[in-house]
């Protein structure tokens, strides 16, 4: 896998189409691969207009493709772990080359301790990202992302959000936190693309309790809203 690009399509209707279509074309043409954004616009749209779906386009030795899947169950409760041997990524500002090892490390992390996503850190320590999801956090009433000079994927959903929180005049920063300093904050959220926002529950094996005063759900709506027919 050289590159890949996954997004919801829920009767026909997708958030942020045009900002996948330019993640997944600029990381085609920089590998001689220019012919990117004619073939997702050709296949987006014959994409069914009804149903849940999840597609991937992807861009192996082999040449384009699309696999049209159908959408897993969104998730509701997250229990995270903190990956504690050597960064999976290999190439973090590109989509498709680590998916498999990452979701290795996924799945090791559910088999230890029942954890949902995985937290990576850079070098340095801070915490970047999950394995499949973006990070956002709240201290305050600031929404808060990792430093974008930080080594992690730009994540679709998580751009829309920042737009969102533009919108709505909410103060944003890019802040650097480590784990122990996440486990801290008001409210931890994971973006990505399937799920859209979904508030940390629980950290490592303790118990999930409720998030009180979460604004998640209405996050989550606005978030929602901004899908468009293709």
């Amino acid at each position: 896998m050289l590159v890949a690009d996954s997004f919801l399509v829920h009767n026909g209707q997708v958030r942020g189409l045009e900002l996948h279509r330019e993640r997944f074309a600029a990381s085609c043409a920089a590998l001689g691969e220019s012919g990117a954004g004619a073939y997702f616009d050709d296949q987006v749209g014959r994409f069914p207009g009804f149903g849940r779906w999840f597609p991937r386009f992807e861009l192996t030795e082999a040449g384009l493709s699309v696999q049209l899947r159908p959408a897993p169950t969104q998730g509701g409760r997250i229990r995270i772990a903190v990956h504690s041997g050597a960064d999976p990524r290999t190439q973090p500002f590109v989509k498709g080359p680590d998916l498999e090892a990452l979701g290795a490390v996924k799945a090791e992390a559910a088999a230890d301790c029942g954890a949902d996503e995985v937290l990576l850190m850079d070098p340095d320590g801070i915490a970047v990202e999950a394995a499949y999801s973006a990070l956002a956090w709240w201290e305050g009433d600031t929404l808060h992302f990792p430093p974008s000079d930080h080594a992690f994927l730009p994540s679709v959903t998580a751009r829309l959000v920042r737009d969102l929180a533009a919108a709505r005049g909410a103060e944003v920063a890019e802040t650097a936190r480590r784990p122990e300093d996440l486990a801290e904050v008001d409210e931890l959220w994971l973006l990505n693309a399937l799920h859209g926002i979904r508030p940390v529950h629980a950290w490592h094996d303790g118990p999930i309790d409720p998030l009180p005063a979460s604004a998640a759900a209405d996050w989550q709506q606005a978030l929602t809203a901004l899908a468009r027919p293709i």
